[in-house]
């Protein structure tokens, strides 16, 4: 669904905005996305396979990765596809906030399903970074 959104907006509107400085390329931008992607689901296979739905601890953490996951594409939808850069700065630091707390309950559970969301972690102040400097500069 991300890609419905995402190939036609890098193609025209995307291309058309001014980035902040350090903005990456669209090539690195999706490889680093696939990598991520594939991180956080082999961390949440390593909650899941702690106890799976089983015990309300690891349910209520994989509920909320689910969360924020959702709220990460509904990013797209609103960056990409609606081009609301406000409510894309807005959306990534609820994904921030929702990931944060999925990294603390995943680590309390299994120590490396939270060092695999590391990295996400990072990213996201990253993509916060950015949102808010292609809204500055191109709203703002």
């Amino acid at each position: 669904m991300e890609l419905l959104f995402t190939l036609p907006a890098l193609r025209g509107w995307y291309r058309s905005l001014t980035a902040p400085p350090g903005a990456p390329t669209t090539g690195l931008t999706l490889e680093v996305s696939a990598v991520l992607y594939v991180m956080l689901g082999v961390s949440a296979w390593l909650v899941w396979r702690r106890a799976g739905l089983a015990r309300p601890p690891h349910y209520r953490a994989l509920r909320l990765w689910g969360w924020q996951l959702m709220a990460h594409t509904l990013w797209t939808v609103v960056f990409f596809g609606l081009h609301a850069l406000l409510l894309a700065v807005l959306l990534v630091a609820l994904i921030g906030l929702l990931a944060a707390e999925t990294w603390r309950r995943f680590a309390a559970i299994d120590r490396r399903a939270g060092w695999l969301l590391t990295p996400y972690l990072a990213w996201l102040c990253y993509t916060l970074w950015l949102n808010a400097g292609f809204w500055w500069l191109n709203e703002g």
